[in-house]
Formats: C-alpha cells, structure tokens, sequence
C-alpha cells in the first residue's frame, strides 16, 4: 500500500511564474514535474506512474495491430541525407559529432531507421504486411519551448510504421490505427475531434489527426456541430455563399477607372461603390526554387489572386507551390514585373507561365474561389486606376486555379452548410499515408505476387504520451487544481482519514484502502499529520479522481466519497465500500 507520508510529492501553492496555461501550472504544483532546463523536464513519481499508465494503455492497444520494437535515439548522417530529411529538418534537429568526427542526430522520428531495417529484411509480398511500433524518447530543438510540457525539446512518443505491398493495403494498415487511435483515447477518457490535417515534412498523400479542444492550444481547428466536419485550419474548407455579379460596363471588355490614392481593397470598394467581394485582390510574392540537377537557386515570381474579403493561407500556399520557400515581393521586384507601384497590381497584360515548367515566366496561382466568377475588379498596374469587366479565365489566364483561403468562422460547412467554429487545440495523435517517400528513396524493395520487383508502401503513426496527460488536465481543472481520468491518474482513490491521532479513524482509514487495493484499486492512504483542510487541498490539487473522507461518521459506518470532477459528496457504507468502487470506477466488469 502506498502511503502519502512515504512519499515524495512536493505540491507547492503557487505556480512558476513562467507558466502561462493550466496544465504547466497544475503539473508543476502538483509535484508530477520538475524543470531541467527550457523544454527539458523530469518527471517525478506522480507524474511517471500516469505515463506508465498511458503507456501500458497504447502498448496493449497497439499490440492488437503490430509488433513493438525499440530503436536508437542516435542516427547517423547518413540515413537521414538518403531520405532527403538532413537538410529539410534544419535547426529542428540536434546534431552532434562522434569522437571521429563523424555527423550523427537525436532522433526526432524514426521513419529512417524502420525503412532501413525492412530495406535489408524484406524480401518478398509473404511477408507483408507488416506494422511495427516503439515506444521511446524523441528529441526536438524546438526554438521557443513554453507551455510545459506541450512544447518541450524532449518527449515519449509511440510512433509506429506500416509497410505494405499496394496502397489498397495502406488503406487497411491506417484504418487499423485509426480504430485503434479512437480506443486509446477513449480509454484515455479524453474528449476528442478527428480532423483532416496537413502532412508537413512528414509528406505523404494524407493524414488526419486527433484534436483536443482547449484554449492552451497552438492549433486551430474547423468543426461543425452540425455533422462530423472537423479539420486543421491549414485544410478546411467552406462552402461559399452566392455572390451577386457586377454587370458588365461599356462593351463588356476590361476598363480602367481612376482611383486617385485608392490603395486598399476596403477603399477602392467604398470609392467605387461595391462589395469587397467583387474585387480582386493581388499578393505578390517571389519563389525560391532550386535546379535538381546543378542545386543551384534562383527566385522566381508568384503572383496569387484572392477574393478581395479573402485571407490568404500560409499551409495552402506552401502545398500550393511544392514546399518552396517564398517571401513578398520588395518594392524593385514588383516594379520589374508590373510596372506600377504596389496598390494599383491586377493580372492584365503580363505573360504568365502555362506551369511550373513553363522556363522562367512568373506563376499566377488564382484560389478557387475567383473560379467562374465574372466582372470582377482589379488593379490595372497603372498608378490611381484600377480595371473593370475582369474575367479569370477569359482577360488573363492562370497557371493555375489552388485553394489558398483561410476559413473563417461562421462560413457554411461544406458537408451540411451549418456554420463552422474554430476552435485552439492541442493535437494528441496523428496518423499518415506516406506513401512512397521513404521507401523508394531508401531503396526498399520486395518481390510481388509475380516474381516482379516493387516498392512498398508506408504509413506512419504517432502519438504524444506528454500530450495526453497535459490534454486530459486541461479538459479536467478548476481553481484548486485538476481531476485524471481514472484510467491514467497516478492513484483512482485517495483514502483521507481527518486525525490520523484517532486510533479509530486510522484503523478505519487502514482498512478500507487495503481492501480497495485488495479487489484491484490504486490507492493512496494519506497518512501525514496533517490538517483536515490542507490534506483535502491537496487531494484537489494532484489529479486523484475520488477521494475517501474517513472522519466522525464511522461510528456509524459510513464515509464519504468526493468525485473531484464535480465535488459531489455522496455517503458510502465502509461494509460495501469495494463494491460501490466496482459499480463507480468498473461498471462493465
């Protein structure tokens, strides 16, 4: 049995001055982390018997699936220049030298290292598929950690990898962990959203991940109540409402009109007496692109067109133009291209490129949202005018039409039409199609059904262990402190005798933990010397779903019971004691 007074659990009554969100500051008073340095923590024992828990919940799940490895924290250069991934990391990526001078990394994800070993042990279709896990720590050298343990430069992750012979058994290999993603955090008892995500550096031809809502979020998720419509912000999408079309002026042909000093999109619609809808607005910026064959760079132009009430997205213009780094164009920049000063650029009279590979002609990526529509206005790249009558597709053409818009709350969700919300988030999982990315560039390959040599395909998995514990604490916290979901607290019951002088309570207090503990519940006996009220502040504060109050209704059998979610006190006979536990903490056994 475990006894408070043996314990070491420093609660402390005020949070570090640095934290900012309810999850550092009740982890820290709470005693389950102590900081090492920035984004490096220790975890103590309140703290380390949750994550085993968690743990011991995504082992038993995942075991259901796949085999569990264990791999190396430490990777050599090499591994990493293969897939692509040594420079595309950057800064991201500890790096050190070995005592020969030779370049390694911390592992920050393992995609190398399992595509190595099914590289030289797969051979053949027979032996897929296959989905191999590990449970182990990552490293990141994350630029500004806060937020404690959400934004750290060490962390347990599970991270797993399929390997199969066609995308047909990809779709299998994920459905697989999608399912079994949805069982670990209910298990977990979080509450949770499954959103449509951006895949990153991880690359791959789509993901989702697992959200939860709670303003400690750096995150922001589009959802609809409505229907199951969720996704990241870098991808969600709206349904647009009509737009009532300008008519035509003139002979229907493009036409300037003066705007004198009428830079903005909102002045040149109130100046010319229409929505902001019906203008176009222009963004210019330049592209760093980078010859395959020499690696040498250049910058090239890319002109984006927007709705003019429209803001542009940064995720989908990055997918937009390949991963390419851009920047806004500098003043010299948009004079070459446009001959005019910013505030007056429009599409009309520049040569765009038919495609990427279209030599050296600037890129117009128009959003989808100008697609169809008629009339429209834009700058006419002349100083204080502007063009009417302007028709994408038909005054200038495009090298291509992309999603570029931020979505914005309110708008209709594009399954049902019901507005959408947006929502800070913490993201606890996230699951990827990763297609070939790493197989083929590390040579991976097995022979098929016909003796043919193919590439298999992967899938990657991944999941946060810090992040479900600092998810659940900022889904379950007040004033006082937080509330674990049974299933991953350190402890389900705390056992609070009042005096522990009164031989009475104390034997009481001893008898009904060992009996709890004896049909299979955590139990904590607070046996310190302590106060009533400073034993049941610190009950509220360190995460213990229910707590016993052994006080002076034992001589007539009784205890009660405090659930910490709702502080509701309920009676309890100590007799039966275990059983109401079995009916509260084990309802399907």
């Amino acid at each position: 049995m475990h006894h408070w007074s043996r314990l070491f659990i420093p609660t402390l009554r005020e949070a570090p001055a640095d934290a900012e969100v309810a999850s550092h500051k009740f982890l820290v008073r709470a005693g389950y982390v102590r900081q090492l340095a920035a984004g490096i923590y220790s975890y103590l024992f309140m703290g380390q018997r949750s994550f085993n828990k968690i743990m011991a919940i995504v082992r038993e799940e995942m075991d259901t699936i796949g085999q569990e490895f264990y791999l190396p924290a430490l990777h050599p250069r090499e591994i990493w220049e293969v897939s692509g991934r040594w420079s595309v990391m950057g800064d991201n990526m500890f790096r050190l030298k070995d005592r020969k001078g030779a370049d390694l990394a911390l592992g920050m994800t393992h995609e190398e290292v399992m595509t190595e070993i099914a590289r030289k042990e797969l051979r053949s279709y027979k032996q897929l598929p296959q989905i191999w896990y590990q449970i182990q720590t990552k490293f990141r050298d994350e630029p500004r950690p806060k937020a404690g343990l959400l934004r750290v430069r060490q962390f347990i992750m599970k991270d797993a990898y399929s390997f199969d012979i066609d995308p047909a058994g990809l779709d299998l290999s994920y459905q697989k962990h999608r399912e079994v993603y949805q069982r670990i955090f209910d298990r977990c008892g979080l509450r949770y959203v499954i959103i449509e995500a951006d895949s990153g550096a991880m690359g791959g031809s789509g993901s989702e991940e697992f959200m939860v809502r709670t303003p400690a979020g750096e995150d922001q998720v589009v959802s609809c109540d409505r229907c199951d419509y969720a996704a990241n912000l870098e991808k969600a999408s709206a349904k647009l409402d009509a737009v009532e079309e300008l008519a035509s002026e003139g002979d229907g042909n493009p036409m300037e009109v003066h705007t004198p000093g009428q830079k903005t999109i909102e002045d040149v619609a109130r100046f010319l007496g229409v929505s902001p809808k019906n203008k176009i607005k222009t963004l210019a910026l330049m592209a760093t692109e980078t010859d395959a064959k020499t690696g040498k760079t250049r910058l090239r132009p890319v002109v984006l067109l927007m709705r003019g009430d429209h803001q542009m997205n940064e995720a989908k213009l990055a997918a937009a133009v390949g991963g390419k780094e851009t920047r806004p164009m500098e003043e010299e920049e948009i004079r070459t291209l446009f001959r005019s000063p910013a505030g007056f650029l429009g599409p009309l009279g520049i040569d765009w490129a038919k495609d990427w590979k279209d030599g050296d002609r600037p890129i117009l990526l128009v959003d989808e949202a100008l697609q169809g529509r008629k009339n429209l206005i834009a700058g006419a790249n002349k100083e204080d005018y502007h063009v009417k009558n302007i028709t994408a597709g038909g005054n200038f053409h495009p090298t291509a039409y992309a999603d570029l818009r931020r979505v914005m709350a309110g708008e209709p969700c594009p399954k049902c039409g019901a507005a959408l919300r947006i929502d800070t988030a913490v993201e606890i999982g996230h699951i990827f199609k990763l297609g070939y990315k790493y197989s083929q560039s590390m040579g991976a390959r097995v022979l098929d059904r016909n003796g043919k040599e193919v590439t298999p395909i992967m899938g990657s998995y991944g999941i946060g262990m810090e992040r479900i514990l600092t998810a659940a604490v900022e889904q379950g916290n007040d004033e006082d402190g937080f509330w674990l979901p049974a299933a991953i607290a350190p402890f389900e019951i705390v056992v609070s005798p009042t005096n522990v002088k009164d031989e009475n309570l104390t034997n009481a207090a001893i008898d009904i933990a060992t009996r709890l503990e004896s049909a299979g519940f955590d139990v904590l006996l607070d046996d310190r010397d302590e106060r009533p009220g400073v034993k049941f502040k610190d009950a509220d504060l360190v995460g213990i779903p229910f707590r016993v109050t052994v006080g002076k209704k034992v001589t007539e059998g009784t205890v009660e019971v405090v659930m910490r979610s709702t502080r509701e006190i309920q009676d309890a006979s100590i007799a039966t004691i275990t059983e109401y536990f079995q009916r509260v903490l084990r309802p399907t056994r």
